[in-house]
């Protein structure tokens, strides 16, 4: 991993800039690398002495493909920059795409649909032989995968890597980092922060689930809440490789170029036949692979605005079944567990607001902020600048 941009005593930059953005993770960076493409002078602010949340936390899928509406444009856009970062900015982006397992008759025609829509240039329908070359489980005896789906647009990062790799990046391009800061409040063309104020003609207020923070009205009116994941890393049954993202049944429940095929009506009925309690967990049964080889397995969707502190153990082995009936395995080795964290809200997947004069605040409230952010954030700064 590159070396922190953290100084050891943070302090703010001299001011007053053209941007201050509040918050270190991927959609605070997205503001961060448009603003210095605009040849602005940037400072970033955040509460932590690195990136810890929502955008170190998953499974570094940038998804693009199975969005629909704004969020696919958004998408395209981001896809684009992940490439022309990833070379800038020293990270791995890897082209391998998502590969989407069927398991039944339901599932294949979901993907036989949305490949109808798309066309083969975005949407690769495979035999099972097939998958199986991408993902070796599907050649197993007792697998259950009859066909899939390739889409070759696609990308994946590790997200440990590339988010701090990205502002090591800015800061070379003359971005202030000033980690380790708590913003207390925002005012027109001021920063609050126990460290003093800093002068900035604009702000970007990019905190994620915590919106509520600095704007519970705002948090309430949208109704964002903090949606909780388990998610778990596991040892490679057998020291397999799999390149692409992989994506099941409840994935197609949950991507909406998926989800909105006529078939997956009929899909999401054979999962509540067969394992309801997925349901009630809201399971997206999916996995990437980290370069030493680990699996990145999940997830499951919780949802409340502030969530106890104790972890239900079934919910992870309910993952964990699920992961070994889709490797065709008997069990899976854990190696480490995790809490996912992003903010979720019901009437919008981008919260982009204006609580006065030159501030916006922009939270991704769909979980999507790794595969959309760096083409929300180009629409965020026309408004504003």
């Amino acid at each position: 991993m590159p070396a922190s941009t953290e100084p050891t005593t943070p302090a703010l930059p001299a001011g007053p800039i053209d941007l201050a953005v509040v918050g270190a993770g991927i959609v605070g960076l997205a503001h961060a690398v448009d603003a210095v493409e605009r040849g602005m002078r940037v400072a970033v602010l955040e509460r932590d002495t690195r990136a810890v949340g929502a955008s170190v936390r998953n499974f570094g899928h940038i998804c693009a493909t199975p969005q629909t509406g704004v969020a696919l444009d958004y998408a395209w856009a981001a896809r684009e920059k992940w490439l022309r970062l990833g070379e800038l900015a020293g990270f791995e982006v890897v082209r391998a795409g998502t590969l989407v397992v069927a398991r039944s008759a339901a599932e294949q025609a979901v993907l036989e649909e949305f490949a109808a829509q798309r066309g083969r240039d975005q949407v690769r329908l495979l035999t099972r032989d097939e998958v199986g070359r991408m993902f070796p489980a599907a050649t197993h005896a007792n697998s259950e995968i009859t066909g899939g789906a390739h889409l070759p647009l696609d990308l994946r990062v590790d997200p440990r890597a590339a988010v701090p790799a990205l502002a090591a990046w800015l800061a070379t391009r003359g971005v202030t980092f000033t980690w380790h800061t708590q913003v207390g409040s925002l005012s027109e063309g001021a920063v609050h922060t126990p460290r003093g104020d800093l002068a900035a003609t604009a702000i970007v207020h990019a905190t994620g689930h915590d919106v509520d923070r600095l704007f519970p009205a705002l948090a309430a009116e949208h109704g964002v809440r903090r949606c909780r994941l388990h998610m778990l890393e596991v040892a490679p049954p057998g020291d397999v490789r799999i390149d692409p993202a992989v994506l099941t049944g409840h994935s197609m429940l949950r991507y909406g170029g998926l989800a909105a095929t006529p078939a997956a009506a009929e899909v999401r009925a054979e999962i509540t036949e067969r394992a309801p309690e997925t349901l009630e967990v809201v399971m997206n049964l999916m996995l990437t692979q980290r370069p030493d080889g680990s699996i990145v397995l999940g997830d499951t969707h919780h949802y409340e605005r502030t969530h106890a502190p104790f972890d239900e153990e079934w919910v992870s082995e309910l993952v964990l079944r699920e992961g070994a009936r889709l490797f065709a395995t008997d069990r899976l080795t854990v190696r480490r567990r995790w809490r996912g964290i992003y903010a979720d809200s019901p009437t919008t997947d981008f919260l982009v607001a204006t609580p006065a004069p030159g501030i916006r605040v922009v939270s991704v409230t769909s979980g999507i902020g790794m595969t959309t952010a760096l083409g929300l954030a180009p629409t965020v700064l026309d408004g504003l600048v």
